[in-house]
């Protein structure tokens, strides 16, 4: 299934296995940390951050409003400059068109530039099965590729590798592209970066097809925007005769005005950078410069289900800046290959299982995937509240659906355990309609209070492998009321 990484367990499983793996957890601590203390000296600079989320915010549930409206004027704006649209309705349809699109021009190879729609519809692995060889340009994705890898983060895909680690991959792999493999390769930055140049330059000047995604797509000009920081994706974007650009319909704004807002928080909220060291922008085709055609594909793949979900179309509104990722604490130990999708976190926790659509056990597992800290709607650049979407995906889960994909309709499965979990729900329920009830259960829980276990046997023993249960106090909080007001239940 495009989208999913084939072979994932669901994510209790493969976060279980992920926690024991001690240098991972390392590499993600390490970046993480960097990253957000980073982005959170950059956010402090700007006094109007708090007004800039809020129109960034604003300006995403206008377009998604009016999507329609606005998809068709961008339709327009491309034409009228010399690109082409083409519209899919899901992975295996951009996939096909992808491929047309390439045989068409007589060419086998093609570069890329980093692109998470490409990713969700797996269009290297389609490609390959047609003859195709894609060849992704950037660092993070390049050391993913070479090592037969999936990508574990948003901004930096290759996050959970450490300097060593990418050594041995570029000195054992580089030489399967046809260069010589790099001879006594250090793990320092610098040469890295330098055995990567090396190792793509050749591609970059003899390909004649370029793929990219777009950060943004402005609908009055029909202007596609990338944003990226190594150089790579300005080569991809300028040097080929064809490009093809896949996005997904969301990625719209109405007008430059609007950029405007998202430039200046997406760099911050992503790099912890002012501005991106390299801001691409293209309007269909120039005589003589850039590109002599140029393709737009956009792709709808579950987006036009997520919005119609009234509470979960906010995960539209998402730029793919990856600062939820860099805040949350479980992403930080588990890893972004334990969310079996090519969007981790938080985020993809709430994108993922809309996206899809399906009855799979990870999907029906990802919402659980938190816990419900708020730290990532505090940092979200456009104020998704994913702890809200959360709570309202666990309760299409518990209840089965429906979801819909495509217009028929689907169910997803609760995950195992779950009918425990709604009896203890259920018991929860009748002690807190019945007050005498829970007042006698919380005076005997506190006189045992020394009886009582530190860990829990059986199913519980999983919650307690790694925490001792919360120790009870020496009466219940009422009965230390009334006893400290004068015998007066004031608390009613």
């Amino acid at each position: 299934m495009s989208g999913t990484f084939v072979g994932m367990p669901a994510f209790p499983k493969a976060a279980h296995d992920a926690v024991r793996n001690t240098t991972l957890r390392a590499n993600l601590k390490h970046a993480t940390h960097t990253i957000r203390d980073k982005r959170e000296r950059a956010v402090a600079e700007l006094d109007d951050w708090a007004h800039l989320r809020q129109a960034g915010k604003e300006i995403k549930d206008h377009t998604l409003a009016h999507l329609e409206h606005y998809l068709l004027q961008l339709e327009e704006s491309v034409t009228a400059a010399g690109g082409t649209v083409h519209w899919a309705r899901d992975a295996d349809e951009a996939n096909r068109i992808v491929t047309a699109l390439v045989k068409e021009t007589g060419e086998s190879e093609v570069v890329k530039v980093k692109s998470m729609a490409t990713q969700e519809i797996g269009l290297n692995e389609h490609l390959a099965t047609e003859g195709i060889n894609a060849y992704e340009t950037d660092l993070a994705e390049l050391i993913v590729q070479l090592g037969d890898d999936k990508p574990s983060h948003i901004l930096v895909p290759a996050i959970h590798r450490n300097r060593g680690e990418i050594r041995d991959i570029f000195t054992q792999e580089m030489a399967s592209w046809g260069r010589p493999a790099p001879e006594n390769l250090t793990d320092t930055p610098a040469e890295l970066a330098e055995a990567a140049r090396l190792h793509l330059r050749e591609k970059f000047l003899r390909a004649k097809v370029g793929i990219s995604g777009a950060n943004f797509m402005v609908a009055e000009t029909g202007t596609l925007v990338v944003v990226e920081s190594e150089g790579n994706g300005r080569m991809c974007l300028t040097l080929p005769e064809t490009l093809i650009s896949v996005v997904g319909i969301e990625k719209i704004v109405p007008t430059w005005q609007d950029l405007e807002v998202f430039l200046q928080t997406l760099p911050r909220s992503s790099t912890a950078e002012r501005m991106n060291p390299y801001t691409s922008t293209w309007t269909g085709t120039t005589d003589s410069d850039g590109p002599r055609s140029f393709h737009l594909v956009l792709i709808d793949n579950g987006r036009t289900d997520t919005l119609a979900d009234e509470v979960g179309r906010q995960a539209l509104r998402c730029i793919r800046c990856s600062a939820c990722l860099n805040v949350c604490p479980v992403y930080e130990r588990a890893g972004g290959h334990a969310y079996g999708s090519v969007y981790p976190g938080p985020i993809g926790a709430i994108l993922s299982p809309q996206l899809r659509g399906t009855q799979s056990e990870i999907d029906a597992s990802l919402p659980y995937a938190s816990s419900l800290c708020g730290a990532c709607y505090e940092v979200c650049p456009v104020a998704i509240d994913i702890p809200e979407v959360l709570v309202h995906l666990r309760e299409r889960v518990v209840a089965g659906g429906p979801a819909t994909r495509n217009g028929n309709k689907v169910m997803l499965r609760p995950a195992k355990g779950h009918a425990a979990e709604r009896a203890a729900m259920r018991a929860a329920t009748w002690a807190f309609t019945h007050p005498a009830a829970l007042a006698t259960g919380q005076r005997l829980a506190s006189r045992t209070r020394r009886l009582h276990p530190r860990t829990l046997p059986g199913p519980g023993k999983a919650w307690t492998a790694t925490r001792d249960l919360p120790t009870l106090p020496a009466e219940p909080f009422r009965d230390w009321w009334k006893r400290t007001n004068g015998g007066k239940d004031t608390t009613k």
